[in-house]
């Protein structure tokens, strides 16, 4: 199920801006990617191109390749719809659908593809749950808002609906930077657990969280205000946060800038 992804010399613009210049690197499957790097570096923004969520914003277009498992997302004749069914998405604030019940919350996406079994969605609502640690606590209210949720949650009710259609890749932008530490930590743990079916890359500001969830991380960085965002290195997470190959690198680990 889980797929790699490869970029080669993507560009990404706003109208004439250019965010983000020449990123090529690969994301390999059933691992976690991070990208850090500071606020306004383009790593949200290669996120978004990503799953080709980053043309819904007028003007925007994406430059270079993006290949998943060999094949083109931005090729012609490519639906952008079934790529972002194929490549899922968690966005920084819980965004479960406020008053929809917990369990058609996790099954909305399949109802936009058409499923109507019950029995077969109440299975899917069940299974996804479970898989985002979830289930024990919500069982017994499926039937309440979603909105009613706590806020990691939540968070993990928008994720067991991500995994409901059975992506190959999960984007997570900045997933735990609106939720308290214990439910950080119910994320970070589930993450870990279910990488073992995905492709996971994570946006993430919190250098811990990339320390302690991805194998590998890339660190995205501006060489001055105006210019396009690039990435400066990436590499297995443990060398990145012990011996960095570029000073850039360094400085910003060890918290000299950014």
């Amino acid at each position: 199920m889980a797929k790699r992804l490869d970029l080669k010399d993507v560009d990404i613009f706003y109208g004439k801006f250019q965010a983000v210049a020449g990123v090529s690197l690969s994301v390999p499957p059933r691992a976690v990617t991070a990208f850090i790097g500071p606020s306004g570096c383009g790593k949200s923004t290669v996120l978004r191109a990503l799953n080709r969520m980053h043309e819904v914003i007028p003007g925007a277009r994406v430059e270079g390749k993006v290949l998943l498992d060999s094949e083109d997302i931005y090729g012609p004749g490519i639906d952008p719809v079934e790529v972002r069914r194929t490549i899922g998405m968690v966005f920084q604030r819980p965004n479960p659908f406020p008053t929809m019940s917990v369990r058609d919350n996790v099954v909305a996406g399949l109802k936009l593809q058409g499923a109507r079994n019950k029995h077969k969605l109440d299975e899917i609502a069940e299974q996804s749950l479970k898989r985002a640690n979830l289930w024990n606590e919500v069982k017994d209210r499926l039937q309440k808002p979603g909105g009613g949720l706590s806020g990691g949650q939540q968070q993990r009710l928008c994720i067991a609906r991500a995994i409901a259609v059975q992506p190959d890749v999960l984007l997570m932008d900045e997933p735990c930077s609106a939720l308290d530490p214990i439910s950080t930590l119910a994320i970070e743990d589930l993450i870990s657990e279910i990488k073992k079916e995905y492709t996971i890359v994570i946006v993430t500001h919190n250098m811990q969280q990339a320390a302690r969830v991805s194998d590998q991380t890339g660190f995205f960085n501006l060489r001055a205000t105006g210019e396009p965002g690039r990435l400066v290195e990436i590499d297995d997470t443990e060398k990145i946060f012990s011996n960095p190959t570029e000073k850039a690198t360094e400085d910003y680990i060890s918290g000299r800038f950014g």
